[in-house]
């Protein structure tokens, strides 16, 4: 499914979209949390996008830094958090989901 077709069939959930790159060491840090979150919170849905393979949705979300976390709900962003903040990841999703 494509990341488009997964962001419109999800709208009315918290989704949040972790812009990522094979090559980013900041990103294989975060990686295991964000996948415990995804475990944790299961009614919210988590993307990764490889901002390498998908240059234009990257661009389309100004990701300029990676890791970069883009909270969004009915088709609206709500935050984003640029960087590999674990406790700032960690309270984004709480606060957004509740």
């Amino acid at each position: 499914m494509s990341g488009k077709r997964q962001l419109e069939k999800g709208k009315e959930k918290l989704i949040v979209v972790d812009f990522t790159a094979s090559w980013c060491p900041p990103c294989k840090f975060i990686a295991p949390i964000f996948a415990e979150l995804a475990k944790k919170f299961t009614n919210v849905t988590f993307l990764k996008v490889d901002v390498d393979e998908l240059k234009s949705v990257a661009a389309e979300c100004q990701v300029e830094a990676m890791p970069t976390f883009i909270f969004m709900k009915d088709g609206k962003t709500l935050d984003k958090i640029v960087g590999a903040d674990k406790d700032g990841l960690q309270a984004m999703v709480a606060k957004h989901s509740a």
